[in-house]
């Protein structure tokens, strides 16, 4: 059990960027849209996190500084601030949706209107992270978010794996949906597959738990179960929606559509615990973009930061977690939809991919930071392939949003 708890960053870091609000309707869209068309890129996405989460977790345990507390000093003030910049736009986004995500997570639980939770949990994700350890934290919210195996249960007992792996392994573009818009589909799930704020969060949480060299085998298990589960997670709801919303013609456009797979094949138990893990992993997610806020910008500016120290050695820190949080409830208090604005931070992210994972690359081969445990050679092309991909996606993303005005 202890050996379990011990990956529980990697499981709230994987459920926090797959399956927060806007990857929980994004993947149940492509699934209703596209059937198992997209799940390659799921799977593209799965490998490429984990190649380079893995490297921000080692470099944190080795040299014993997050990434992006090292990004500014290696790559100088320049390219960390236009890194900074776009970083921080992105999480405030991805924040502010997170936050109305648990929310209406609380509408579909209370039919009382999302708008008048957004107060309560703006302050709930502050006093958590006000109050709450770390090690608690995540052991809370990354086991809580694992309830979202019960669409693992819903495909199961629909069982149609030939449907399921046809599409899979023989992708195509169904009649009615363009080349563009399959193809934006495909970047806004890779782009949430790979949110710079993951492997913000993760090497930063690495440092929180003090992980030192003794840690590697323990920063392995959170990345490849972790993430992997995040992975199948994804997989799960995108084929449930192939199964149960695709027939129906129902496009999917709010949370309440995404519960339907869970209402048919298992009854009212199904949706009570489908909102359960909505809850979780939407929370875990505000929670890791808020602290993810201060993070990013305490390290840049070379403030104290984090909750391993005492609050009034960091109130830097925790100034900009409050004001993002605040910020953030104000933004969807306006009635924007958090749908639509989870979907257009992960794409927009996907446009910055390049600027947060290059200088991992870069650090994680410089020996000042982590001695002899640079990069293999092999790693390295995985790593460099997976980068070209990145400037390719980043090139093709505001093209592709303006010609299908954002998958319409």
């Amino acid at each position: 059990m202890k050996k379990f708890l011990e990956i529980t960053l990697g499981i709230l870091t994987a459920i926090g960027g797959f399956v927060d609000i806007g990857d929980i309707v994004a993947n149940a869209e492509s699934g209703a849209r596209f059937h198992m068309s997209l799940a390659w890129v799921v799977i593209v996405g799965v490998v490429g996190i984990i190649v380079y989460a893995e490297m921000s977790g080692r470099v944190a345990a080795l040299s014993g500084r997050a990434v992006f507390d090292l990004v500014r000093e290696r790559l100088g003030p320049r390219v960390a601030l236009t890194n900074l910049l776009a970083s921080y736009f992105i999480n405030f986004l991805t924040l502010t949706a997170e936050i109305a995500g648990v929310s209406l997570a609380l509408q579909l639980a209370s039919s009382v209107n999302y708008l008048l939770w957004i107060p309560l949990v703006a302050f709930l994700v502050w006093f958590v992270i006000w109050r709450v350890k770390f090690e608690t934290m995540e052991r809370i919210f990354g086991i809580l978010g694992l309830v979202l195996i019960v669409f693992v249960v819903v495909v199961w007992r629909l069982g149609d794996w030939h449907t399921l792996s046809a599409t899979a392994l023989h992708p195509s573009i169904p009649k009615g949906e363009g080349i563009p818009t399959y193809f934006f589909f495909a970047i806004a799930l890779f782009g949430a597959a790979m949110t710079p704020y993951e492997v913000f969060f993760f090497s930063s949480g690495a440092v929180e738990e003090h992980w030192t060299r003794t840690d590697l085998m323990v920063n392995r298990a959170n990345v490849y179960i972790g993430f992997a589960l995040g992975g199948i997670l994804s997989l799960a709801l995108m084929a449930s929606a192939d199964l149960v919303l695709s027939p129906g013609g129902i496009s999917v456009s709010h949370l309440s559509q995404v519960t339907l797979p869970a209402a048919l094949t298992i009854g009212k138990l199904g949706v009570a615990v489908t909102i359960v893990g909505f809850f979780a992993a939407t929370f875990g997610a505000a929670l890791e973009t808020a602290l993810s806020a201060g993070y990013t910008v305490s390290q840049f500016f070379g403030w104290q930061w984090g909750t391993f120290v005492k609050r009034v050695e960091a109130p830097r820190f925790h100034a900009v977690v409050i004001l993002s949080v605040i910020m953030a409830a104000m933004v969807g208090l306006t009635t924007i939809d958090p749908i639509k604005v989870t979907e257009y931070s992960i794409v927009l992210s996907a446009a910055a991919l390049p600027l947060t994972y290059f200088p991992i690359l870069v650090i994680a081969n410089d020996p000042d930071y982590v001695g002899e445990k640079t990069n293999s050679k092999f790693l390295n092309v995985i790593a460099f392939s997976y980068l070209v991909l990145l400037v390719i996606v980043a090139l093709a993303t505001i093209p592709l949003m303006i010609a299908t005005k954002g998958g319409s």
